[in-house]
């Protein structure tokens, strides 16, 4: 029986975040402006026909999925990546900072330059839209931040936990990465992540804060075909 963070993107979709969710009941994908990831209800002919018809000929979209993923004739794939998914072992307490504040719009594109340089995963202007982000400010300069991503019943992902180079080393990642934990299991939900396989450093980390591989994940870049 596949588990419900087996096809993240699908099961956010629709249910937590089916007021965000472009196309239909067979396909369906976040606005590009947002995130881009995408799925199909499932690897029928019909479905993977209704992926092929969200995106406009110059947007890419990311598959992730637990299984392999089935790409449709219409769409190519630009690149493929191994993923872990981890998930937290217990419920966090939620602890309180003086130096973590929310972030609001008015940090959209401070926090889009901080995840530029530092490449936590794909962010825009629009990362806020799927859930709050909280950050620590230096002399007002944004130094460090982390948030949350997709959502499903019963979890969240803790995502854009990312540190400036300036300023790692200080414990911050750290700090924040337990105050976002905190504050999904205040409400009752699990917090979950995504990292590459290959990033050895974070994937220990992650399991000495409390975190264990949940599953492999599959990575997969597709844009439409262009027609000759």
């Amino acid at each position: 029986m596949s588990h419900i963070l087996d096809r993240p993107a699908w099961n956010a979709l629709r249910t937590a975040h089916a007021t965000l969710a472009e196309g239909n009941e067979r396909a369906r994908r976040y606005p590009p402006s947002i995130v881009p990831f995408a799925a199909p209800a499932d690897d029928t002919a019909e479905s993977l026909e209704a992926l092929e018809n969200l995106p406009a000929a110059d947007e890419a979209m990311a598959l992730v999925e637990a299984n392999p993923i089935a790409i449709p004739p219409g769409l190519m794939v630009v690149s493929e990546g191994k993923l872990v998914q981890m998930i937290a072992e217990r419920p966090y307490q939620q602890i309180s900072d003086s130096r973590i504040e929310p972030l609001t719009e008015a940090d959209a594109a401070e926090m889009l330059a901080l995840a530029t340089l530092t490449k936590p995963g794909p962010f825009t202007l629009r990362a806020q839209s799927l859930g709050t982000f909280w950050g620590v400010k230096t002399d007002g300069r944004l130094v460090a931040m982390a948030g949350q991503r997709m959502r499903q019943p019963g979890f969240a992902e803790l995502s854009g936990l990312c540190t400036h180079p300036d300023f790692r080393g200080r414990g911050l990642g750290t700090l924040l990465f337990r105050f976002v934990a905190g504050e999904i299991s205040a409400r009752n939900e699990t917090a979950y992540l995504h990292a590459y396989a290959t990033n050895a450093p974070a994937i220990s980390l992650y399991k000495a804060m409390g975190f264990r591989l949940r599953s492999e994940m599959n990575l997969t870049i597709v844009t439409p075909r262009q027609s000759a």
